[in-house]
């Protein structure tokens, strides 16, 4: 085992790094995942802890026999995969917490009198298949076997051969088992914007997850060549994308959201072919349904202007975590006086999953000092990691020292 956060996420720092951008490209079901998977085994089984698997991939260490008192679990944990290009903290420093929040409380004679367990899901990103938290989505049912097994990668690879190509079993689907297990989750992760900054707190507790969703924007056109074709003579799948990109911001600025085309693919892809399909993948959130709604409605009928045809391929409503826990923590990471601030977030999480599920759930988060996220220049200050973990064993001790 190797100390410290700064240890730890050195130790998987070469693993999906990109010399060019400095970034991580660590995908679901690759040799970087796999990689990633057998350093958490090998962590977990230094510490001693029993390792699982569930239905799909989703890897389970035990402090404690979670089948011996079911439902009363604690977990904690996040996710190793990331964005294109993505930063180290973004789902690693959750991990990475957990198990030194762990070490934390053995070294101070602590013995739980729950199960603790610490849990790393795969493809939380959806960076490589579309869709987000797909590993906690399909044990709790919120994504069903068929539509996961027939996801696409940008190279038309399906998740299920994906899975086969990985050596990995494609009975995927609901695993009430290993939800059974869980009595709380607790996730901790750096905070992916700018509003523990201005609240001058390493640490605080998360209180929702806005609403948000996915889709994707299909434009056909006719391909031809780009220095014979005349301007009055051209079915440019390009010119429906251009206009959809520029009215989903118009769309976000009207109706109080955020809108992102962060993705594309054109078709064939020359720069002297005329494009005869173009793709764009929008993501929409915001604090309110109906402001995501509002924005959507406004880009389906730009994109229907230019016979675009618009497909949603995830939507995840408003998350709200458990109340009783966001309480209990703010109090115990601050005090009675003056209780740890409180803040809802745009990002989803593996968290906001299990709470959809019933499952009680709330998170941590950990102040990061440039804002940035899904980026290399994302970052947390040692100091403020520390202050996570110390939040973190605080947090597994309250909630595991009572039977």
């Amino acid at each position: 085992m190797t100390g410290g956060v700064t240890g730890l996420l050195e130790a998987i720092g070469s693993i999906g790094r990109d010399a060019g951008s400095g970034g991580f490209r660590r995908f679901a079901w690759t040799r970087d995942d796999h990689d990633l998977g057998e350093w958490f085994a090998a962590e977990c089984t230094a510490r001693g802890l029993d390792l699982t698997e569930d239905r799909a991939g989703n890897q389970w260490a035990w402090w404690g026999d979670p089948d011996a008192a079911p439902g009363r679990a604690v977990v904690t944990g996040s996710h190793l995969d990331s964005v294109p290009d993505g930063g180290a903290f973004d789902g690693p420093l959750g991990v990475i917490s957990a198990l030194l929040a762990v070490d934390r409380l053995r070294a101070d004679g602590f013995t739980p009198a729950r199960p603790i367990g610490v849990v790393r899901f795969v493809d939380e990103e959806g960076a490589r298949f579309g869709v987000a938290c797909a590993g906690s989505r399909l044990i709790t049912g919120e994504l069903t076997a068929d539509r996961a097994l027939g996801l696409t990668d940008a190279d038309g690879i399906s998740l299920g051969e994906a899975l086969r190509t990985a050596g990995r079993p494609v009975e995927v689907g609901p695993d009430p088992e290993a939800l059974r297990r869980i009595g709380t989750f607790v996730e901790l992760h750096v905070e992916q914007g700018r509003a523990m900054i201005e609240l001058g707190a390493p640490v605080a507790v998360g209180s929702d997850i806005w609403p948000h969703g996915r889709w994707r924007i299909d434009f056909a056109g006719v391909a031809d060549h780009a220095g014979t074709t005349a301007l009055t003579d051209r079915s440019d799948a390009m010119i429906g994308f251009a206009r959809l990109v520029l009215a989903a911001r118009d769309a976000a600025e009207r109706n109080g959201c955020l809108t992102t085309v962060g993705k594309s693919r054109i078709v064939p892809g020359g720069v002297n072919a005329i494009p005869s399909a173009a793709t764009a993948w929008l993501d929409a959130r915001g604090a309110t349904e109906a402001s995501v709604r509002a924005a959507l409605a406004d880009l389906t009928a730009a994109a229907a202007a230019d016979h675009g045809v618009v497909t949603e391929e995830s939507w995840t409503p408003v998350t709200r975590f458990d109340p009783e826990l966001i309480t209990r923590l703010a109090t115990l990471l601050g005090g009675d006086d003056q209780p740890a601030p409180v803040l809802g977030t745009g990002a989803g999480h593996d968290a906001g999953i299990l709470a959809r599920a019933g499952i009680p759930s709330v998170m941590i988060f950990v102040r990061n000092p440039t804002g940035v996220s899904h980026s290399p220049a994302e970052w947390a200050e040692p100091d403020d990691c520390d202050a996570g973990v110390t939040a973190l064993a605080a947090t597994l001790a309250d909630l595991a020292g009572r039977p």
